[in-house]
């Protein structure tokens, strides 16, 4: 079974090749995704990074959790469910 990392703490610059690069060294990454602003497509600085089983999961924590990449310490946990907004009030359409 997968896990699923979150990875916080990244460098605006960092690509979604080199984090997937550096979390290969614990094993195999499933996917890498970096999440961007939708307006000006810049990285808010974390991201998520899928491994192919809990034991690569666990030691891609062990192996990056506080540690420099990029000039920037990371931050590496299980990602936590999508919880749904508190207070999210959809857009109403004005005529």
């Amino acid at each position: 079974m997968t896990m699923k990392l979150y990875v916080g703490g990244l460098s605006y610059s960092t690509t979604e090749d080199s984090l997937k690069d550096a979390f290969s060294q614990a094993g195999i990454v499933v996917s890498v995704k970096i999440i961007t602003d939708r307006n000006s497509g810049r990285s808010k600085g974390f991201g998520f990074v899928e491994m192919e089983t809990e034991d690569e999961g666990q030691k891609a924590i062990e192996l990056w959790h506080g540690k420099e990449f990029e000039g920037r310490n990371l931050t590496v946990n299980e990602a936590r469910p999508l919880e749904p907004r508190q207070n999210f009030k959809p857009f109403k359409q004005r005529y």
